[in-house]
């Protein structure tokens, strides 16, 4: 791996298992970003950290990190309910954010960090690194300069009974403190609001990055032997309509994936465990030329791409390919709205969408 002479220094906020199993990692090896810093309220994680992947420089206080003037941008990986004002405090001192998904609990909130974002014209990108996994990076290209009008979507994440079988074999062996700072409660008490949040943000933002914003929904949940399963009809404002399956989890192999029917031709997707680091299985069928395509020997570790893509905007002004604080926004308000229609039966309109929180 090449370095770049010009280099986004990057300070991770949060060493927990998704900066150990992503953000870490990706900070090393991308060609144009160093991990300049790391910082976490737990000083014995800091200290583990700091010998396993030497930043320049380590904090347990996030304000002295963010007072620190050669430290550039954020990644902020930690508990989604402090995904927000850890951001706004990141752009108000300067620094561009690089947001774990989801990018907040609360519309209220995502509105809340879009305007600050708005306001202090930096770079706020959303982590749903999906949209840097080439197959299906390479199926939005496809749709948006040969597809022409879409006709229908469907798209699909259902997380596997043997998800943990795989990760724990895959993933590093995660360092860990018993000072770490949690959110009150415990999260997976209300496995719906977890899986939306967790898991629907991908969904969601998928759909949203290969179809575009949705106009309204209707959605069932169905609950049964310790799984779960959401059935929703979105209306995408281009006019067609789609169908998104959640479920969680599934008995079988991880199962994610999609098929997108356009006037161009027809995109067929499916998605691995993303631990793999496999880029999806995407094949483009062209109208034009009676021909299929499919990406080989692409980068897949999707999140050393998605911070290479951030660095880029950052650095030299390139084009953001990453969701926005607008999309992360869209996305959070479709998982409100899923929410309510299952809860009422009743079809919802994105733009009705207030104060609701997911329940």
């Amino acid at each position: 791996m090449k370095k770049e002479k010009r280099l986004l220094r990057v300070g991770v906020l949060g060493c927990g298992p998704i900066s150990q199993a992503a953000h870490l990692e990706a900070s090393l090896k991308a060609r144009n970003a160093e991990l300049y810093a790391v910082c976490d309220l737990a000083e014995d994680l800091v200290q583990k950290i700091a010998a396993r992947f030497e930043p320049r420089k380590t904090f347990t206080d996030y304000d002295a990190m963010l007072a620190d003037p050669k430290v550039e941008a954020i990644v902020v990986a930690i508990a989604d309910q402090f995904h927000v004002d850890a951001a706004i405090r990141a752009l108000k001192a300067g620094k561009h954010v690089l947001v774990e998904k989801p990018l907040g609990t609360t519309v209220a909130d995502c509105e809340r960090l879009a305007a600050q974002v708005r306001d202090s014209k930096l770079i706020a990108q959303v982590g749903t690194m999906k949209r840097f996994d080439p197959g299906i990076r390479d199926a939005q290209r496809f749709l948006a300069e040969e597809g022409g009008e879409i006709l229908a979507l469907k798209a699909w994440y259902c997380d596997s009974i043997y998800r943990y079988i795989e990760t724990d074999n895959l993933q590093p062996l995660m360092l860990t403190s018993a000072a770490v700072r949690r959110p009150k409660g415990n999260p997976k008490a209300n496995l719906p609001v977890y899986y939306l949040l967790g898991h629907g943000s991908h969904l969601f933002d998928t759909a949203l990055f290969l179809g575009g914003p949705i106009r309204a929904l209707r959605a069932t949940l169905t609950e049964k032997f310790d799984s779960l399963c959401w059935m929703i009809t979105a209306e995408f404002e281009a006019g067609f309509v789609g169908h998104l399956d959640l479920t969680m989890p599934v008995r079988m192999g991880w199962h994610e994936g999609f098929q997108v029917y356009a006037e161009g031709g027809t995109v067929l997707g499916r998605t691995d465990n993303p631990w793999y680091f496999r880029s999806s299985e995407v094949e483009c069928f062209s109208v034009k030329d009676g021909a299929a395509r499919k990406v080989h020997g692409a980068d897949a570790h999707f999140y050393k791409v998605q911070l290479e893509g951030f660095a880029d905007s950052v650095l030299h002004g390139a084009p953001q390919h990453g969701a926005t604080a607008e999309d992360g926004t869209h996305v959070l308000r479709a998982l409100t709205a899923v929410s309510k229609a299952c809860r009422t039966g009743e079809r919802v309109v994105l733009a009705d969408i207030g104060a609701e929180e997911i329940v």
